[in-house]
């Protein structure tokens, strides 16, 4: 199954804030579920930013600590991609806003993320699936 690394504490709120869009400097054509991996690495700093912008659209987000990292930790269903100017809601300006529905917590999937859209052995997705 296809699978997007994403940081935290973005990858936390795509699958249990409502994180309705991914900022990509590039585009994506596939329409449908996509794994998301919580990404290992997250500074301290990017933390802080990315909890400040969060408490602005009025979501709180868990420490830092308690976030999963390194792992599988839900599905979402990309709908469509357009390139945009400007903010709005969860997206940034001069970004292509990936637009997100149907998130879906899994069981956590330890795994190694990869630039861009990788795959993740299916018998792994159908293991915690089950």
């Amino acid at each position: 199954m296809k699978a997007l690394s994403v940081r935290q504490p973005w990858a936390w709120a795509i699958i249990y804030a409502l994180k309705n869009v991914e900022n990509r400097g590039w585009p994506i054509h596939y329409r449908g579920d996509i794994l998301i991996h919580a990404a290992k690495t997250c500074t301290k700093k990017e933390y802080q930013l990315a909890r400040e912008f969060c408490q602005g659209m009025g979501v709180v987000i868990p420490e830092l600590i308690s976030l999963r990292r390194g792992q599988v930790i839900g599905v979402v269903t990309i709908v469509d991609c357009k390139f945009s100017q400007i903010a709005s809601g969860w997206g940034m300006p001069l970004q292509y806003h990936w637009q997100l529905e149907n998130p879906r917590e899994i069981t956590p999937i330890p795994y190694i993320g990869r630039l861009g859209i990788f795959e993740v052995p299916d018998d792994l997705v159908m293991e915690v699936a089950a």
